[in-house]
């Protein structure tokens, strides 16, 4: 997927969670905003893969022990769903290791609680 393609897609995705906090505004817990967050990119008949286990791998064999993404949109775009006072530098370094490892390019993270959106959203590209 080249540039255009994955800022079209992190626009429509971006444009998704404004809608969802919109509806239901800050103060859930994260598995609502997963679940409406489901539902908008199913509207925009946009693929997407929910609560993706990523296995560990540490010198080249798989342990018993799995990450969750929480979203993988258009099998290019990690988005990382947040319901907390700030996001910490721990989330993002979150996000940049699942990048990492599964090979992906970009990364939304996306804290739903604060009362205004924008300010809850981190674009990372790796």
């Amino acid at each position: 997927m080249n540039i255009e393609q994955l800022n079209y897609f992190s626009k429509e995705i971006i444009d998704a969670c404004f809608k969802v906090h919109k509806e239901l505004g800050p103060g859930l817990l994260e598995s609502v905003y997963d679940i409406c967050l489901a539902k908008e990119l199913s509207l925009k008949a946009m693929n997407y893969q929910r609560q993706v286990m990523l296995p560990v791998v540490y010198k080249g064999e798989e342990l018993s022990l799995d990450f969750r993404i929480d979203f993988i949109i258009e099998n290019e775009i990690i988005v990382e769903l947040k319901a907390m006072e700030c996001i910490l530098p721990v989330h993002e370094a979150q996000l940049l290791t699942y990048l990492k490892l599964s090979q992906k390019r970009l990364g939304l993270l996306i804290n739903f609680n604060v009362p205004l959106l924008k300010n809850g959203i981190k674009r990372m590209i790796l």
